[in-house]
């Protein structure tokens, strides 16, 4: 059953073949791919925590993206309500959001953004 979280996992790391932007498929697809697996969604929250975590600087506002689609997704389909993700996320935003911040310095305009929608 574990087998969905593990996709989404290399669908995730998938991002680190390309070069910086990634693209809006593979985005879609890496969102599609976690709410597939939204039983498992504990899993799918530590394997983004620990994608940027580990990730290079220019993959971090990446992971950042990947947080706001899924999450977004997940609200828009589930109701905030009924939203598992967000509350997950919530739990370690502190330490993620100080990773995410190790980004190129010419990124962080682009997080800033993402944090004044949330």
């Amino acid at each position: 059953m574990m087998a969905v979280a593990e996709a989404f996992n290399k669908e995730l790391n998938s991002m680190l073949e390309s070069r910086p932007p990634v693209s809006r498929n593979k985005m879609t697809a890496i969102t599609k791919s976690a709410i597939k697996s939204i039983k498992h969604y504990k899993h799918v929250v530590m394997y983004v925590e620990k994608f940027i975590a580990k990730c290079r600087p220019e993959y971090k506002l990446y992971g950042l993206y990947v947080i706001d689609s899924i999450v977004r997704q997940s609200r828009h389909q589930f109701g905030p309500e009924k939203d598992v993700f967000a509350p997950r996320f919530g739990k370690n935003l502190a330490k993620t959001f100080e990773s995410v911040m190790k980004c190129p310095p010419d990124l962080r305009v682009k997080v800033m953004k993402v944090v004044h929608l949330w």
